[in-house]
């Protein structure tokens, strides 16, 4: 059942991403941006040939193979199963979900990423559904590795009740 339910997930986020970019490119013009949620959030309409943050700008190989490697990596650790946690299952679940997302924005799209969710409220970075479901999902990885550090680390401590001797 979790297979099937994180399948149907990643399907409605992938289909979420897709249609919210072709809305984008379809109704602005690049560089438009229009409020959303005045003073929080606009849609800006750009392109982002990068990166994170428009780093390492047109080195598409690099982000095709990249990609590649990380959908691999994590498809492989969940058919294998190598972790027994809820969490990663859907860190994993959300990371390939984004990936996904933006290859095919690479690879349809003249390598350019659709990016159109502008906070207004703090200077950040465009970005898209997509690099939404990436951030969290690694997020919950380091989550997952900072509980399961702290849980190694209290199992290997005596328990301080108070008492010496």
């Amino acid at each position: 059942m979790t297979y099937a339910l994180a399948i149907i997930s990643a399907l409605i986020l992938l289909f979420a991403d897709q249609l919210s970019k072709y809305y984008i490119s379809s109704n602005f013009y690049y560089g438009q941006s229009e409020p959303i949620i005045d003073g929080v959030v606009n849609f800006t309409y750009i392109h982002n040939r990068g990166a994170a943050f428009g780093i390492l700008q047109d080195q598409q190989w690099l982000f095709l193979s990249l990609t590649a490697i990380i959908l691999v990596l994590c498809l492989g650790m969940l058919i294998k199963k190598t972790f027994n946690s809820r969490m990663m299952f859907w860190a994993l679940t959300l990371i390939i979900t984004g990936g996904l997302g933006n290859l095919i924005d690479r690879i349809f799209r003249g390598g350019n990423v659709v990016d159109f969710i502008d906070l207004q409220f703090v200077k950040f970075a465009i970005f898209n559904i997509a690099d939404c479901c990436v951030v969290v999902g690694a997020s919950l990885v380091v989550l997952y590795f900072i509980i399961d550090t702290f849980k190694d680390y209290t199992k290997g401590k005596p328990v301080n009740t108070g008492e010496e001797g």
